[in-house]
Order: structure tokens, then sequence, then C-alpha cells
């Protein structure tokens, strides 16, 4: 007697997820481990509701790389709200000569 299957090829009889052997599954074994989320620390230190001000460069610097690029929230770990206030002021910093556009090390 043949087993009747389901559109994408898997035995309707078994259980992947729920099974004795550790969740083992079409994709193979599952790791049960759970993750450790670790939060980065803020930037701004203590205070959450710093103002951003273009014209303070070394400030500013530390939200761009070596090259000079700005550096993305999730590497800056800053809220969507102070990301867009960096990357205004360092816009505007290098308009006004502030702040380099690119980085030095660059030949």
């Amino acid at each position: 007697m043949q087993q009747k299957r389901t559109f994408n090829g898997f035995n309707r009889n078994r259980n992947f997820g729920n099974n004795q052997q550790g969740g083992v599954g079409p994709f193979g074994q599952r790791n049960n481990q759970k993750r450790i989320i670790t939060k980065k620390p803020n930037p701004f230190g203590d205070k959450t509701l710093k103002t951003i001000d273009y014209l303070d460069g070394k400030f500013l610097l530390k939200f761009t790389n070596s090259q000079g690029k700005i550096l993305p929230k999730r590497i800056n770990a800053t809220t969507a709200y102070q990301q867009r206030q960096i990357t205004k002021a360092i816009k505007y910093a290098r308009h006004l000569a502030l702040i380099p556009f690119v980085g030095q090390d660059l030949s």
C-alpha cells in the first residue's frame, strides 16, 4: 500500500516537530539551545535625549568608519530617530567642512 504524500513530498504520517528524537525534521537536526541576546551599550551614555549637534565633530566621527561612511544603526546601537538625527548632522557638518567626506587613510 502506498503512503499518501503532501504537495511538497513529505510523508504525512511523520510529525517532524514533536517527535522523541529531539526535533529531527526535513531540514536536519534542530538546535534546541536558546539564543542569548545582549544589548549594545547606548553611545549617548546615560542621557537618552542628548541633543546631536553638528558642531561637535569628535562626537560625530564616532558614527563613521575609517573610510568616512556613516555606520548603520544596528552597529551604532541607536534608535531610528537618533540615527536620522546623526545622519543629518554628519551631512551638515561635512557640508560646512567640519568633518571630512572621506577618511585620511585612503591614498
